[in-house]
């Protein structure tokens, strides 16, 4: 698999790209737009509870809590279509998941803001994976300290891997685009710590 490290020092980034043929990630996209238990997303801003245009699912081996931007989420079953595609990133990356966090951005005037996957419960320097169908989409790294910016685009079926002290070091970022008039949905497999048993 190895490919280039996108981040010029502290972390791991690697874009695998394409892993999926467009018949496939096509098949796959469209499944998942109706399968999938898709709700608004809810953000704390200024003090106040918004519900966002992106909307959001949340699936896992147990139901595992998921809590970001002070909100919880309680995890789903896999669907058949979700075990498919974590068989398939498992294999590509060499890695193993619990856990995949789903996104839905209906167009490109939805984005997500700076933002690092650095949650407690989430395994300590875990490998997230981040699976993209549907608009292809720019992807920006920015450096905690030095304001770095690293650029990468992230293709229909492309796979992009965040490793080691990224999340530490990086915040991530989906600009938003007019230009863009069709959805995509992002996949990150991860791993979430069980919680202990008292």
């Amino acid at each position: 698999m190895p490919t280039q490290n996108l981040l010029p020092r502290d972390g791991t980034v690697h874009y695998l790209g394409k892993i999926l043929s467009k018949a496939s990630a096509d098949a796959f996209y469209e499944t998942l737009r109706t399968e999938i238990a898709w709700k608004p997303d809810e953000i704390q801003l200024f003090g106040k509870r918004i519900q966002t245009k992106r909307e959001v699912a949340w699936y896992a081996d147990e139901p595992f809590s998921y809590t970001y931007s002070r909100t919880t989420k309680q995890a789903l079953g896999w669907t058949k279509t979700l075990l498919e595609l974590k068989a398939i990133i498992e294999k590509a990356s060499g890695e193993r998941f619990n856990s995949c966090l789903l996104n839905l951005y209906h167009d490109g005037t939805q984005g997500m803001a700076w933002h690092a996957d650095s949650e407690a419960m989430l395994k300590p320097q875990g490998t997230i994976a981040s699976l993209s169908l549907g608009a292809e989409r720019r992807f920006l790294f920015k450096h905690k300290t030095t304001n770095e910016i690293v650029e990468t685009f992230l293709e229909h079926g492309s796979l992009l891997l965040m490793k080691g002290q990224t999340q530490s070091f990086w915040q991530h970022r989906l600009p938003t685009s007019a230009k863009i008039t069709s959805a995509r949905i992002n996949l990150t497999f991860r791993n979430i710590n069980p919680p202990t048993k008292s």
